[in-house]
């Protein structure tokens, strides 16, 4: 499992619904923080951070009823097999025990989550790490209504708790809530977010003991299997390479392809000790060194096609990075990588 992180499924009910709510894109792409393609792959975990910082330009757009709108979209198969765990045991209470154990497959692994059984009474408690604050309660309401959702899809029954508790504090009007959870008995500033019911723990869920086995080691696996998105700055120089061998390499363009704003990308550079131009000159040299040594282009053409102005400026950056100029060097058959530019390298953006 990988800590301060969540499923890239849940970030993108996130992503959509902020979309939806009318957030810029390039605003997200910059909370993000990660190509949003990847938003797609069910192994890729987003840093916990990075939807922090989406879940606030959707709380800016919305305001307080933003988990629901969130919960809205997260129709069953959305958060991947952690959907169908929810019918991975005989019982309500069973299912509920393994969907909580597993929860690390959608949320941060660092939270937590129970199922207490006592007497008639079934409680369901999140434990998520989440600071106080706008995001709490948005996360809290998300957190409770795709469960009780899930619930009523397993059991087929309208389930309704007798008692629902947030940490949040009371917003003006809640009625929205009571709406969705089908109780007035809803606390605020509570210890725990929970849910509690009455005569539900044994309700069947129509289990196939079989699949629901399938399902837990399909669990299991997304954990062990989980990846952390490419860094920005590996994603920066993929950019450039692309641009640089498609005769491009503006600013705005490479910008363009990370879905944020030139300025941003500018920031980011800088924060990591490094410029546009350093970059834009070590991807050139680098690509400049690999037409040396694998073509037989003449070096006029090598410059045309890497945007130099004229070979002269060619050789005079060459020079500059290896200290010998493109025809001594091509020459001396010597391998790129061993005068590769020593230009700042981007690590984590």
């Amino acid at each position: 499992m990988i800590e301060n992180t969540i499923s890239s499924r849940l970030a993108s009910l996130v992503w959509e619904t902020a979309l939806r709510a009318g957030v810029c894109r390039a605003q997200l792409a910059g909370g993000l923080g990660v190509d949003a393609a990847v938003l797609g792959d069910d192994l890729v975990r987003v840093p916990t951070e990075s939807a922090w910082r989406m879940w606030e330009l959707l709380y800016a757009a919305v305001g307080h009823r933003s988990g629901l709108r969130v919960a809205a979209t997260a129709t069953r198969g959305r958060l991947t097999v952690w959907d169908y765990l929810f019918t991975s045991g005989a019982t309500l209470a069973e299912s509920l025990r393994t969907v909580t154990g597993m929860r690390a497959v959608v949320a941060d692994p660092r939270g937590g989550a129970e199922v207490i059984v006592s007497g008639g009474l079934l409680t369901v408690r999140d434990l998520s790490a989440v600071e106080p604050g706008p995001i709490l309660g948005m996360v809290d309401e998300f957190t409770l209504s795709v469960m009780l959702q899930r619930a009523r899809e397993a059991t087929g029954q309208h389930l309704v708790p007798i008692r629902v508790s947030f940490r949040h504090a009371a917003p003006r009007e809640h009625r929205h809530l009571k709406d969705v959870f089908g109780t007035g008995r809803i606390e605020f500033d509570a210890p725990y977010a929970e849910m509690t019911f009455l005569d539900a723990a044994e309700l069947p869920t129509g289990s196939d003991p079989e699949l629901g086995r399938i399902h837990r080691r399909h669990a299991e696996l997304l954990l062990v299997e989980a990846k952390l998105p490419p860094h920005q700055g590996d994603r920066v120089r993929m950019a450039l390479h692309e641009a640089v061998r498609g005769g491009e390499y503006r600013l705005e363009q490479v910008a363009q392809r990370l879905s944020i704003s030139p300025r941003t990308l500018q920031r980011r550079l800088r924060e990591q000790g490094t410029s546009w131009r350093d970059e834009v000159d070590a991807i050139r040299h680098e690509q400049a060194a690999e037409l040396l040594r694998e073509t037989d282009l003449p070096i006029r053409s090598i410059a045309t096609r890497l945007g130099y102005t004229d070979p002269r400026a060619l050789q005079r950056a060459f020079q500059r990075q290896t200290g010998r100029s493109p025809g001594e060097f091509r020459r001396a058959g010597e391998d790129p990588s061993a005068r590769r530019a020593t230009g700042a390298t981007i690590q984590r953006l």
